[in-house]
């Protein structure tokens, strides 16, 4: 195993050049199988809460058709696995729950999950008519939903989201924030018990404008008008680092919305998923650095947080086999600093690459 660890990461050529980065190695044995001949959709979300449990958020309607003989009585394999799964850090699943009910308007297409500090659990969804997002009880109980199912005004709504992404809640003021992100250019907080609205901004803090055409560019001052806000997540000492996804990078803010700096990952990048799928931080207490997964370039980025410059990457070989990376999309990472890659596309799985300290 070590041997075949070493081939992997000589071939990315990740510790050459900044030997005080964290290593990281792809750790085969998370998850365990799933019971009850369950397969995986494509894994849109996963997250850590604060008891080092594992969440992740998959897409049931999207198994192929030839995984789903056991719904007609075919074959014996297989079904989908309920859309909302919780794992123990060796892998174990511990419970699995959600779909359509009662009350609510489950996503038309699953995307973000997120557990905040009372366990609760929000989602998001970024199917056409998802202009609602969702937040339960850790066993699945229906709580609060924001917005209305199908309805959107655009990116000044205060009411409804569209197409959200990415979620996080801030507990000292008990707010949630909201990457809201395939349908409008904005990041929106609500009251994390009422759903009522609070503030929201674009890039640079601007007011969010959908007449600016959606436009990237690869040199100079960036875009006015964020384009895909897919990630969210906030950091100990309460700032709001949000990927702009299809511009290629990470802005971060203080809490109102003031805009503070920006990360450029991989700018020059022209393929339409962009680069700047999302945010996690390593597990020091002033988490130094944050991590991006890069669907595009098979990657995840390693970025310091003062700086706010790209020093490294781990990952960086594209495919479906062991320490290779297809459609990375979503990230989380534990108080251990191992880190969870949700995959969607024909990945379809949840990863862990296990922390292995720092490089010397």
């Amino acid at each position: 195993m070590r041997t075949k660890f070493a081939v992997v990461f000589a071939a990315v050529g990740l510790f050459a050049a900044t030997p005080s980065l964290p290593r990281f190695e792809p750790d085969p044995t998370w998850p365990k199988h799933l019971p009850n001949h369950w397969l995986l959709g494509q894994v849109s979300g996963v997250d850590v809460d604060s008891h080092d449990t594992i969440w992740i958020i998959h897409r049931p309607r999207t198994t192929d058709e030839h995984d789903n003989y056991l719904r007609d009585g075919t074959a014996d394999c297989c079904a989908s696995a309920p859309p909302v799964l919780q794992f123990d850090q060796v892998g174990n699943l511990l419970q699995s729950w959600g779909g359509p009910g009662t009350g609510y308007s489950w996503p038309d297409t699953e995307h973000g999950i997120y557990v905040d500090a009372k366990d609760n659990v929000w989602i998001a969804g970024n199917g056409d008519a998802d202009t609602n997002i969702l937040k339960f009880s850790k066993t699945g109980k229906f709580l609060v939903q924001i917005g209305t199912h199908g309805i959107t005004n655009g990116s000044n709504d205060t009411a409804n989201v569209n197409k959200a992404a990415g979620i996080a809640v801030w507990e000292p003021t008990n707010e949630v924030f909201v990457a809201d992100g395939y349908g409008n250019r904005r990041v929106i907080v609500f009251d994390a018990t009422t759903g009522a609205y609070k503030r929201h901004w674009g890039a640079y803090g601007n007011k969010p404008d959908d007449s600016v055409p959606a436009a990237r560019t690869f040199d100079g001052r960036g875009p006015e008008q964020f384009n895909t806000v897919h990630g969210l997540a906030i950091s100990n000492d309460g700032i709001v680092y949000v990927g702009d996804r299809v511009n290629n990078r990470i802005q971060s803010f203080k809490l109102d919305g003031t805009f503070l700096k920006e990360a450029w990952v991989e700018r020059k990048t022209t393929a339409r998923f962009g680069t700047a799928f999302g945010v996690a931080f390593s597990a020091d207490k002033a988490q130094r650095y944050f991590y991006v997964p890069d669907g595009t370039n098979k990657k995840v980025q390693i970025v310091d947080r003062a700086s706010m410059e790209v020093v490294g990457f781990f990952g960086g070989i594209g495919g479906h086999g062991f320490g290779e990376l297809y459609h990375i999309h979503s990230i989380s990472t534990d108080s251990k600093g191992n880190v969870y890659l949700g995959e969607v596309d024909t990945g379809r799985r949840a990863y862990r690459w296990r922390y292995k300290g720092m490089a010397r």
